[in-house]
């Protein structure tokens, strides 16, 4: 498959041109995302987020557990070839977090003071109250993390962490894929992820600090893949690359 195929962006447009040539019908159950990833050559990550453009349109419905579906088809998809789909798939976001805010992490361990881990522990707090109390905001998720960028006392990385967060709060794939979760459980495994990131920054390791910021957006990466999931939960995890870009773990 050629590198210009691998953007979720050029096979749900792709797929698009299907169901306009009329290879797929309204109420036609398309192919599986196993059968499309090995079809393209790409990782499920690219094909769920491919399959979440498309229902954003109102062209098919992902119904968890039983598979995707046809609803309606496109009107004019040849004119629509090489349009520019505006927005971020959610497993791309996390991969961009990912890499940028490991490394801010890492400096921000090397900056930290006693009142800046004051207030990590503070917001930690929050977030575990917010979670008990059965709110859905991520307020004290987004304080936890611009907070980090804060510490390293760089406008640069602080605005670039600011953009990033803002990315996935204007992004209508991030809210289609959180619309297949049904409650927000998982969320308390980010209390122990937040928890080892703040004893890592406290004991001075950028290493470590690093090391914990990555584990824990591969951790969401992870859980997120698993609960959005529209087929069987028990998927081959080989189609999907844990960690497609690893740099200085």
């Amino acid at each position: 498959m050629e590198n210009e195929l691998r953007s979720y962006k050029k096979i749900g447009l792709l797929l698009k041109e299907r169901l306009a040539d009329g290879i797929y019908n309204i109420g036609d159950r398309l192919p599986t995302e196993r059968d499309f990833a090995e079809e393209f050559g790409v990782s499920r990550t690219v094909i769920r987020e491919a399959l979440i453009m498309l229902e954003l349109e109102n062209l098919i419905d992902i119904k968890k557990g039983s598979g995707v579906y046809v609803t309606s088809l496109p009107m004019a998809a040849n004119d629509e070839k090489e349009a520019i789909f505006s927005d971020i798939g959610p497993f791309e976001l996390l991969q961009a977090r990912q890499l940028l805010e490991s490394s801010i992490a890492e400096f921000a361990a090397i900056q930290a003071s006693k009142k800046d881990i004051d207030k990590l522990k503070s917001i930690l707090n929050q977030e575990r109250k917010s979670l008990q109390l059965g709110e859905e905001d991520y307020v004290a998720d987004e304080d936890f993390h611009s907070t980090i960028a804060e510490i390293t006392q760089n406008e640069v990385l602080v605005r670039m962490q600011k953009d990033l967060w803002k990315y996935r709060t204007d992004s209508e794939m991030w809210k289609g894929l959180h619309a297949h979760i049904p409650n927000q459980s998982y969320r308390y495994l980010w209390l122990q992820d937040h928890e080892n990131i703040i004893t890592a920054i406290q004991r001075k390791d950028p290493a470590l600090a690093r090391k914990a910021m990555w584990q824990h957006l591969e951790n969401v990466k992870q859980k997120l893949f698993e609960l959005s999931d529209v087929e069987d939960p028990n998927f081959d995890g080989y189609l999907f690359s844990v960690n497609p870009v690893i740099v200085g773990i």
